[in-house]
């Protein structure tokens, strides 16, 4: 936030919102095509277990101040991102079947 000197000599206050990407810190600018992603529980019937569903939209402002999203500056980040899940998702699975009944 700064604040300036307006014509008629009352200090104004101006609001500044940066976004940065979580994969490589790259600072939003005005003509990026950025995505956001997120997490969410998801079971597809009641018998099954509850695993997350990786979500991905276009930037969105509102959406962007969400607390669980990702910002993420392109496709390569996106991409790395998705793998990183996918990486977490498969441990997550071969862990539980390398253990059956924990």
């Amino acid at each position: 936030m700064r604040k300036a000197q307006s014509q008629d000599g009352v200090a104004s206050v101006t609001w500044t919102e940066t976004f940065n990407c979580d994969i490589c810190g790259k600072q939003k600018g005005t003509v990026d095509h950025w995505w956001l992603a997120w997490s969410e529980p998801y079971s597809p019937h009641a018998e099954a277990p509850e695993r997350h569903m990786f979500k991905i939209y276009p930037w969105e402002n509102m959406l962007a101040h969400d607390s669980t999203a990702k910002h993420l500056c392109g496709q390569a980040c996106l991409q790395k991102l998705v793998d990183r899940w996918l990486n977490v998702e498969l441990g997550a699975t071969h862990g539980a079947a390398a253990h059956p009944g924990k």
